[in-house]
């Protein structure tokens, strides 16, 4: 299906779950006690959990004025794919209309479950079980254009490698996904995830971080705002993850795995990479042991972060030799996407045709063992 040419792959496609997806498919044991998604309006995207609402930054579903840009912006947009539910055949028929040959999913709903500090390691691997069971049967439509991207619970790494084993041998997904954030105040690069790493190296599954984690003490004070939260939010988020994964030492450890930080923009990444550079060239041989190489070697040997579709200040990014570590994403259903004209307003940024092959097709499909 290639547009003006190029074949894409989509980093990052979301899907919009139903709202009783965990009543539908949870383990009966755990059944009761699954997340709700909200039913206030249409294409809320809330949840709760046992009786309160769960957040991922402030709840924009009543901010003054906002309501009525949401609403008028889905409903331009996604008519169509509303009236259908958002099911299976409405996300293939989004593909197309979009251009896409074929998409990595991520949950909407879900992003906001595992970021619930202290859940009972059961009960959030049956959480993550029942998704990844319904999102099998989801891109099961279409097997060679949608893609699994399993939800991992890290309450307990136990839990975590089975469903890793689990999600690549049974249900035949591409990658895994985590919140990008320190759950119970653990940074990533904890002795406890070891395992976590070691199994995804084994079973070839990408390590995808997603922008957007909770509100943390820096961001606190712009909760209520969305403007203001959502310019600081996904790329400050997203700089600890890259610290923890590179200058932490995961990277050195697993050099076979690879990771995406999706959602949160690339221009910045270089100008973040040499600032990490002048820190471990100071310090780093006696505070990262295992940082052999250069930050930016580690980030172009197994690193990848996605452009928006409008982000024109990539263009820099070949300068500084990441052309190879850039992913394109639509962010197709959520309110800040410019589906269906997402791919077209990517070519129109000025970029060569060389950087368009790469970033549309070329590294997702090395990042996540597409042909």
């Amino acid at each position: 299906m290639a547009k003006q040419g190029f074949k894409v792959i989509d980093c990052d496609m979301h899907i919009h779950e139903p709202h009783d997806l965990w009543q539908r498919y949870m383990d009966p044991k755990f059944k009761d006690e699954g997340p709700v998604g909200s039913n206030r309006h249409f294409r809320d995207i809330g949840l709760s959990f046992r009786g309160k609402p769960v957040a991922a930054g402030a709840d924009m579903t009543f901010v003054a004025g906002w309501k009525e840009i949401r609403d008028e912006i889905n409903v331009r947009r996604y008519s169509e794919e509303m009236a259908q539910g958002f099911d299976a055949k409405s996300q293939l028929k989004a593909m197309d209309k979009e251009g896409l040959d074929c998409a990595i999913m991520f949950p909407t709903r879900g992003l906001l479950v595992m970021l619930i500090d202290g859940l009972e390691a059961p009960l959030a691997d049956a959480i993550a079980r029942a998704y990844n069971d319904w999102l099998a049967e989801f891109c099961s439509l279409a097997p060679q254009r949608m893609y699994g991207s399993a939800m991992i619970s890290p309450h307990d790494v136990n839990y975590a490698v089975r469903e890793v084993k689990r999600a690549a041998q049974e249900l035949k997904f591409k990658g895994i996904f985590l919140p990008n954030y320190h759950l119970n105040g653990r940074r990533w690069n904890d002795p406890v995830y070891e395992p976590l790493w070691a199994e995804c190296q084994r079973q070839g599954l990408a390590v995808g971080f997603h922008g957007g984690g909770m509100v943390d003490a820096v961001l606190k004070p712009y909760g209520s705002r969305f403007t203001e939260f959502q310019t600081l939010n996904h790329p400050m988020t997203m700089m600890p993850v890259i610290v923890d994964v590179i200058a932490g030492g995961i990277a050195a450890r697993y050099p076979e795995l690879k990771f995406g930080f999706f959602e949160s923009n690339c221009s910045w990444v270089p100008w973040f990479l040499n600032r990490m550079h002048e820190y471990a060239e100071l310090f780093g041989v006696v505070e990262c042991p295992d940082m052999k190489l250069d930050p930016a070697d580690y980030f172009k040997r197994q690193c990848y972060a996605s452009v928006e579709c409008d982000e024109f200040t990539a263009k820099y990014i070949p300068d500084f030799g990441y052309e190879d570590n850039i992913v394109f994403s639509t962010d197709y259903p959520h309110t800040d996407a410019k589906f269906p004209d997402a791919v077209d307003a990517f070519l129109k940024l000025p970029f060569t045709d060389q950087s368009r092959r790469k970033y549309l097709w070329d590294n997702c499909a090395r990042l996540y063992g597409i042909a």
